[in-house]
């Protein structure tokens, strides 16, 4: 079907409309059922599991085409909108109206259906229709042909209208693309990221891109962080992963310390001078921190630690850490949970928490590797008082909670970036593997695989923009984010499985690179937030009446 740019914006608003629809009746029905008189309830959510977070499945593709939609209006009103841009938004239209009408998959097993939200066929007629619209084209050839477009390595334009972001985004991504192969060299000897490395990057910025001038920083948006981000990650997932600690620390620093520790600590955080670890997660609570046992009993001038942590990544390198204990015994939830900035010295391979009260050891991983893991315990460790973030006991979790919109839309860019990582490998393998006397991206099945991925890929990174945009005009957007990031995390993942099958055997090799990138692309669905806890994040929020 040969339509021109009005006919696709317009069908694809119509179809927006149809969906925006079937996602109320959606809403409407799984809130009879988990948050009856508008307001949910624990336990019908737990129980129904798979509706709310099926539903929220829903709520992220309908976001996700808004936002797909949004960034091609804009590309059309530059002028932008070419052949490339045209068949990523039909076929990314044409796929998810698809799946919202006949299944959405939440993961490799778990599929949620119209009837699973009591959604009937009458509501999903119109959107139906709409659906078999896009189907009528043979969107095998759309994908044969936006395979022949992304040949040459262009991926669609992302329309990042400001000067500024392009500069920044071209020196970060000359940067990841110098640093491929040494990215694959320290995941193979299971290797820190080099600490020159480290001090380049704070040169150009990374550790206080969105700390305030005023303290050191840049002062740029979370736009530009996840610009950043995603160039670096698509080098390397950890140098994409640097800024993360930081960007935690000074958000809970900024938002919640005094004046005097914002003082102390930011210009630090920000020029690179201090490396923060985010120390939260112990043994069996996992996302349950409420439940944290590690405590904090104030003695004198001093805070003494004890308990257990695990799953802190760069912690023996770190030179401070954004430390969450109970600070009252007596409490049994988050409200006397509180928050430290602890001060450590570096450790080394052989020594890795030379401190009295500190001790830890590394946990093997599987991809993720250049910043390491570690398990950690705390017997007697001690913190000076001054070191409560915001001079106040029991705000920890308080604390905590505001970082979150930060660190998923972050975490949703890393995901970008890795998802174009796996597919610039793919799409590289496939040109130059010649079987049966051609390259075998001249097969249909190769390189149906690599359009999708580049629609897919632009669909993430337009709905994390999108989260971006919102948190930088000062919006609460937890809900943005958490769709972002689990969307983001499933392409990721997806393009790398799909690249990995396009190597054939040779991609189950360690030699090559998406061997690595695979085992990187399955933690994104588990840290900052499981795709569960993502899920149920969203669903809440819009089950609650949160938009």
């Amino acid at each position: 079907m040969a339509v021109t740019s009005l006919d696709l914006l317009d069908a694809c608003s119509r179809a927006l409309e149809a969906a925006d629809t079937v996602l109320a009746r959606a809403q409407s029905q799984v809130a009879r059922r988990v948050a009856p008189g508008g307001k949910v309830d624990a336990a019908a959510l737990d129980r129904d599991q798979h509706a709310a977070h099926g539903f929220a499945w829903l709520a992220t593709y309908v976001a996700a085409l808004r936002a797909t939609l949004d960034w091609a209006v804009k590309l059309d009103q530059a002028g932008k909108l070419g052949e490339r841009e045209r068949l990523i938004l039909q076929l990314g239209f044409g796929e998810y109206l698809a799946q919202i009408v006949g299944g959405i998959p939440m993961s490799q097993g778990e599929i949620v259906r119209p009837s699973d939200l009591g959604l009937a066929a009458s509501d999903l007629q119109k959107l139906s229709d709409m659906a078999g619209t896009f189907q009528q084209t043979d969107l095998s050839a759309l994908r044969a042909r936006l395979a022949e477009l992304i040949a040459d390595g262009e991926f669609g334009e992302a329309s990042l209208d400001d000067e500024a972001l392009l500069m920044v985004r071209d020196q970060f991504r000359r940067f990841a693309e110098h640093h491929r192969e040494d990215a694959h060299r320290w995941h193979l000897r299971d290797e820190l990221i080099p600490l020159e490395i480290i001090a380049q990057l704070a040169e150009m910025g990374v550790f206080g891109l969105t700390v305030p001038e005023e303290f050191g920083g840049s002062g740029l948006g979370k736009l530009a962080m996840c610009v950043v981000t995603e160039e670096l990650s698509r080098g390397y997932i950890g140098l994409g992963s640097l800024g993360t600690r930081s960007e935690i620390a000074a958000e809970l620093i900024r938002l919640g310390g005094t004046e005097e520790q914002k003082h102390y600590w930011l210009p630090k955080l920000a020029s690179g001078e201090i490396l923060p670890t985010a120390v939260f997660t112990e043994p069996n609570t996992g996302s349950d921190l409420g439940s944290l046992k590690t405590r904090a009993i104030k003695d004198g001038e001093t805070y003494k630690v004890t308990g257990n942590k695990t799953w802190i990544t760069h912690a023996a390198r770190a030179d401070m850490m954004t430390l969450l204990a109970r600070t009252d015994p007596g409490s049994t939830d988050y409200r006397g949970l509180s928050m430290f900035l602890a001060e450590k010295p570096r450790g080394t391979d052989s020594d890795p928490f030379p401190v009295n009260g500190m001790r830890g050891g590394e946990i093997g991983v599987l991809g993720y590797r250049g910043m390491k893991e570690y398990e950690i315990g705390f017997d007697g460790f001690e913190v000076p008082a001054k070191n409560l973030l915001g001079g106040r006991e029991g705000e920890g979790f308080k604390q905590l909670m505001a970082t979150f919109e930060s660190a998923r839309i972050q975490t949703a860019a890393r995901a970008v970036g890795v998802a174009q990582c796996a597919m610039e490998l793919g799409l590289k393998y496939a040109r130059e593997r010649v079987q049966f006397g051609k390259p075998i991206y001249a097969f249909p099945r190769v390189h149906g695989k690599l359009a999708w991925m580049a629609v897919e890929t632009m669909i993430a990174r337009q709905l994390s923009y999108f989260a971006a945009r919102e948190k930088d005009s000062d919006r609460r957007c937890d809900i943005p984010a958490g769709m972002a990031k689990l969307l983001a995390a499933r392409v990721a993942w997806a393009n790398a499985d799909n690249a990995l099958q396009i190597h054939g055997g040779n991609g189950y090799a360690q030699e090559y690179a998406i061997s690595r990138v695979l085992c990187d692309a399955r933690i994104l669905n588990v840290f900052e937030g499981a795709a569960e806890i993502q899920a149920q994040v969203v669903a809440r929020g819009l089950l609650s009446g949160r938009n």
